[in-house]
Formats: structure tokens, C-alpha cells, sequence
């Protein structure tokens, strides 16, 4: 009886230690779960902020990680799913949005820079908007720094660019 004992506590450590499993073209991703970020997309000149918030979480038994994100407590906000696409041999992702639009997109990991790169496809845009490529890179001190330009009207315009920090568990709101 004491070796079963002993085996069922042993068990339960190792299998608390262990961390839970995640689709291994998503272990890039891993620093970010069970986060959450805050970043200020405040334009320079302009007087209101605009604070964004966000967490990352495993989703769908670690095929999937899902991001949630709000702008000034729902001013705006959208809800990504991030996997492995197998027919591309690329990690995909959905993002849909508060205002109606929605992307569709690819991202690529560069290991020496440790940067991630996105092009995603908008569709039903109403600033005519139909394309976003973006660049993001976690840096030693695990502060985001992410930034992006836009096919509007036929030609690319700077995006939006934020310095995200992690922040005590935050709630991230809509309306």
C-alpha cells in the first residue's frame, strides 16, 4: 500500500512539473502563454491614448494558441487563433475584430533575429485596407516590440507600433 502511495505522489508532481503540451511549430510561441501584455499604440501628437491590452492562452489541447485584445476597454478589439497549417507547412492564424473585419495570415520565425514576420489578407475593411504585414521580436529584457504597414487604397502606409511590457493579470474588455 505504501508503494502505491508513493507512486500516486510521485505522479502527481510530475505531472504538475510538466509543461502542458503545445504543437511543436508552436513552441515559438510558449514565452507568451499564461501572459498577459499591455502596449501604448498612442500616435505621436496625438492627446488620447490608446492602450492596448492582451493575453495569450493554449487553446484547442495545444493545437492552437489564442489571443484576446482590447483598445481602451473596447473601444476596439479582436480575438486571434494562431496554429501549424499543414497543407502550407506554415503557422497560420485567424484574427477577427470588433469593427466587422477580418484577417487571414501566415507568420515566419527567424531564429538568429528572433523576430516573427506577418502578412495577413483583410477582408471587409471599410478603410480599404487589404493587406498588413508586420514585424514583431521579443527582446532580452521580454518586452514586444511589434510594428506594421498597410495596403490601403493600393499603397503601403505605416501602421501601428507599440512597445508591448507583461503586466500583472489584467482584464481585457469589450463592449
Amino acid at each position: 500500500m505504501k508503494a502505491l502511495y508513493l507512486i500516486l505522489v510521485l505522479f502527481s508532481f510530475s505531472s504538475v512539473a510538466a509543461e502542458p503540451v503545445l504543437h511543436p511549430e508552436l513552441e515559438i510561441f510558449r514565452p507568451f502563454l499564461d501572459s498577459h501584455w499591455e502596449g501604448d499604440l498612442t500616435e505621436p501628437g496625438k492627446e488620447k491614448k490608446m492602450i492596448d491590452r492582451s493575453n495569450w492562452s493554449r487553446a484547442l489541447n495545444g493545437q492552437a494558441i489564442k489571443t484576446v485584445h482590447s483598445i481602451n476597454d473596447g473601444d476596439y478589439g479582436g480575438e486571434s487563433m494562431i496554429f501549424w497549417d499543414q497543407k502550407q507547412q506554415k503557422i497560420a492564424y485567424y484574427y477577427f475584430t470588433t469593427a466587422g473585419f477580418y484577417t487571414h495570415g501566415t507568420m515566419s520565425y527567424n531564429a538568429v533575429t528572433k523576430s516573427i514576420e506577418a502578412v495577413e489578407q483583410v477582408e471587409n475593411n471599410a478603410q480599404g485596407i487589404t493587406q498588413v504585414r508586420s514585424h514583431s521580436v521579443l527582446d532580452q529584457s521580454g518586452k514586444l516590440e511589434v510594428s506594421s504597414e498597410y495596403l490601403q487604397n493600393g499603397k503601403w502606409v505605416k501602421g501601428h507600433s507599440a512597445l508591448y511590457k507583461r503586466v500583472p493579470q489584467t482584464e481585457v474588455k469589450f463592449r
